[in-house]
């Protein structure tokens, strides 16, 4: 209720003046005045009703946390320092398959570690290695959100630039008998 009476007092006199059911929460409008042509404010019976120290808690938990433009995550991520230090990620966009005809899944960007050390395990002849990055693929829709996520973990990285195909001419039939200098043959 003193939110409401502090509302009302916070207001210019000539908008209380002009407006006589300030303090009406009902949808009515009287459109025949012309003073009262705006609704008056709704007010929620629990902000109206609630403490002080209740309002602030409220409007803690609905206001927005701000995070730097820049955070770094190496210290928490668990990763050891030798592999974040001495380590280069590759950005790049995959190549199609080229075992089949369509172009699905090849307008994303993947980021993947370069190799470490591997070995052959001699029991079951399977490669083996002791790397915990070595497996891990991640795809981004463009690579600015890969530079990102690479600079926000504080690894080093390089784009691998794809290769652009040249656009094949088309080409008609009728050009193997067209008639100019270069096709010309002699027939003596």
């Amino acid at each position: 209720m003193f939110q409401v009476i502090r509302r009302a007092a916070s207001l210019p006199k000539t908008h209380l003046l002009k407006s006589a059911p300030a303090f009406s929460t009902c949808p009515v409008r009287f459109d025949n005045d012309v003073y009262n042509r705006k609704e008056a404010p709704k007010i929620d019976n629990e902000t109206v009703l609630s403490l002080p120290e209740e309002a602030r808690h409220n409007a803690a938990l609905e206001s927005t946390i701000t995070v730097p433009a820049k955070v770094d995550l190496t210290p928490i991520s668990g990763v050891p320092p030798e592999h974040i230090k001495s380590r280069r990620v590759r950005i790049y966009q995959p190549a199609k398959n080229a075992m089949q005809s369509g172009t699905n899944n090849i307008n994303h960007w993947e980021m993947e570690f370069d190799n470490r050390q591997r070995w052959e395990n001699p029991l079951m002849g399977w490669t083996s290695s002791g790397d915990p990055l070595s497996n891990m693929k991640v795809q981004f829709r463009n690579p600015e959100e890969a530079i990102e996520h690479c600079e926000k973990n504080g690894w080093c990285w390089y784009i691998d630039t794809p290769k652009i195909e040249k656009p094949m001419k088309p080409k008609s039939y009728g050009v193997n008998f067209s008639w100019n200098r270069r096709t010309r043959v002699s027939t003596k």
